[in-house]
């Protein structure tokens, strides 16, 4: 394995020209360490993780300053930044997705014929498209009070919270000194003015000490992280107590807990199928386990939160705050939501599900973890 590479090597390698290397050693923020057998500078191995790592920023769409601001942040290591990394371009193919989505929306509607207004476009391609699941979430993911109430009741008398995956901020309570987790920048710039100050980390690799917080919570978030156990002990090494609001697979036939898997979106289970069993994630940080009830006019537009108001699925801007759709992929999306619309029109939904009009709160698997 070479131990040094010259600049035009790195440049063919790395698809750039001399020129941009050259610039980046001018401005201080890659600089060649090594030197050839004749003299010539030339790039170490931790030269070249450090372009990578500028490249993969710059190719997001980062500034360099900010970029020079990333890759110096002393509580990150290479393993941060491929996680950041990877983050961000899962966000970007989730917008992607959704681009693709609405174009196949709109090509639908124009070859029936249907009109489609100045507005619908807008809405669709251009300034108002959310932006994958983030940029709906301040439209319909609010704080539901009954479940934040659970949730804080579970904090105890913790002073200090890290939350965890903090998204734009549901669910922070405001008595206590909150600190936000976040790796989407999508998210990050969700937060209101005066919310708690937000770190750009994974939850994986938190940077913080061993017991820097009386508590760390994460609320609906565990399914997004690469790896939710290690996730998890994060928080149990950086907080002596851990609330955690996640979703219990452990239950033989959970997918039929709720009609819109059971009867219309099967492939919900492939979403959820690497994802931990929940006796696992609890006996990583030696947890209880709660079941946390969604009430019928749930205020957070969380995926099971119209179990009984089955019209929002049909609303596009409500699908969008939801991960799942983005990640069943727009074909399962579309038939789920033509045969809803089929089945309230018909009356056969109010058929099949006629013990839910009753009810005042459900058990749809959300369980909220203790340790």
């Amino acid at each position: 394995m070479e131990d040094h590479w010259t600049v035009g090597r790195v440049a063919e390698l790395a698809g750039v020209s001399v020129r941009t290397l050259h610039h980046y050693d001018e401005i201080g923020l890659v600089r060649p360490s090594a030197r050839t057998g004749s003299g010539y500078r030339a790039y170490a191995a931790g030269d070249v993780e450090r372009l990578r790592e500028v490249l993969g920023y710059r190719r997001l769409g980062f500034g360099l300053r900010e970029i020079a601001e990333l890759v110096d942040d002393p509580s990150a290591d290479a393993i941060a930044h491929l996680r950041r990394l990877r983050g961000l371009q899962v966000e970007r193919r989730d917008r992607a997705d959704a681009i693709v989505a609405a174009i196949d929306r709109e090509l639908k509607a124009r070859e029936r014929g249907l009109t489609v207004t100045p507005e619908e476009q807008l809405e669709m391609l251009g300034a108002r498209l959310y932006d994958a699941i983030g940029g709906a979430y301040t439209a319909t993911r609010r704080t539901e009070p009954r479940v934040a109430a659970q949730i804080w009741d579970a904090l105890g008398d913790a002073r200090t919270v890290l939350n965890v995956g903090a998204g734009t901020g549901s669910y922070e309570p405001a008595d206590r000194a909150v600190t936000a987790v976040e790796p989407s920048a999508v998210m990050r710039g969700q937060r209101p003015a005066g919310s708690a100050p937000c770190v750009a980390a994974a939850a994986e690799n938190l940077p913080f000490e061993d017991r820097s917080f009386d508590a760390a919570m994460a609320v609906s978030t565990v399914h997004h992280w690469e790896d939710p156990t290690a996730g998890l002990c994060e928080m149990r090494r950086v907080a002596r107590r851990v609330v955690v609001l996640t979703f219990d697979t452990d239950e033989p036939g959970w997918q039929d807990r709720f009609w819109l898997t059971r009867d219309y979106l099967p492939e919900f289970a492939d979403v959820l199928a690497g994802f931990p069993p929940l006796g696992g994630m609890a006996g990583a940080i030696g947890a209880r386990a709660e079941p946390v009830p969604i009430p019928w006019d749930c205020a957070d537009g969380l995926f099971e939160a119209y179990w009984r108001r089955p019209e929002a699925y049909l609303e596009d801007r409500v699908r969008r705050a939801m991960s799942v759709w983005t990640r069943v992929g727009p074909e399962a999306e579309q038939r789920a939501v033509r045969n809803l619309r089929d089945d309230l029109g018909s009356g056969r939904w109010a058929e099949r599900n006629s013990d839910l009009g009753g009810l005042e709160a459900a058990d749809l698997g959300l369980r909220l973890l203790v340790a």
